[in-house]
């Protein structure tokens, strides 16, 4: 058995959730991290992880649903000897549109994964958190849900309400020895910002005040700090990780 933590990862197969991973993996923990769908991603996530020196194991599951939620957590505890040490809340999706034409289930979607994901997994994983009377819980809130954003409502919606779960939920849990606190990354380089076309990308690096764009380093070093011991007296804080968007 390893005495190695286990981090519990939700979207981890790409970007910030793939540089989360691995830079966890890098400092001593042991991985579980679910995906949706894309397997060979996953499958490159779990050997970066391997090369760090970590046991992996990776779960196709939707946050979405509880009861996949609840099949994740169980999975990763099973793997870890029955202990969870570090989760982070990552998966996440955009439904983005002006709110006047906004559909019903393009909100709802976002909600259902960004704000009941991450419920869901909170509400499982500090059940084994308060048995051990310690842990860390990071959850991926974004600048967009500090300042919030034309035509992204919806992710604005669930994006700020992880934030106030993140405070709530430190309240619940100081007490046992369990921090929780929330990083709101800007504009980072991914996939996603890779699709956006040259006038929406000039229009958002115009607001930067370090006048680039993030790297998926940069949060995953952040989400480090919070899961490790240097920050043991810090909790219901949002870090921002966006060169200084949400000044």
């Amino acid at each position: 058995m390893s005495d190695r933590k286990l981090a519990l990862v939700t979207g981890g197969s790409r970007g910030i959730g793939r540089a989360v991973c691995v830079k966890l993996a890098e400092i001593g923990m042991d991985i579980v991290f679910s995906y949706q769908s894309d397997a060979p991603a996953a499958e490159e996530t779990e050997r970066l992880c391997e090369e760090k020196g970590a046991r992996v194991l990776k779960v196709q599951a939707d946050v979405s649903n509880s009861d996949q939620c609840d099949r994740l957590i169980a999975q990763a505890s099973w793997f870890g000897g029955g202990h969870i040490d570090v989760l982070v809340n990552n998966a996440g999706i955009t439904r983005d549109g002006l709110t006047m034409r906004m559909k019903n289930e393009d909100f709802d979607a976002v909600v259902n994964v960004n704000l009941k994901g991450t419920f869901y997994m909170m509400r499982g994983v500090s059940r084994f958190m308060i048995r051990a009377r310690r842990g860390r819980i990071v959850n991926m809130s974004s600048v967009v849900g500090v300042r919030g954003n034309a035509g992204q409502l919806n992710y604005a919606a669930s994006k700020s309400g992880v934030i106030g779960m993140t405070k709530s939920l430190a309240k619940e849990l100081a007490s046992r020895g369990i921090t929780v606190n929330a990083v709101a990354p800007g504009f980072i380089e991914t996939d996603m910002t890779g699709k956006m076309t040259a006038n929406a990308r000039d229009a958002s690096l115009a607001e930067i005040p370090m006048g680039g764009a993030g790297r998926v380093e940069d949060v995953a070093c952040a989400v480090a700090f919070f899961a490790g011991e240097e920050s043991r007296y810090i909790t219901g804080q949002v870090l921002c990780v966006d060169g200084g968007m949400a000044i």
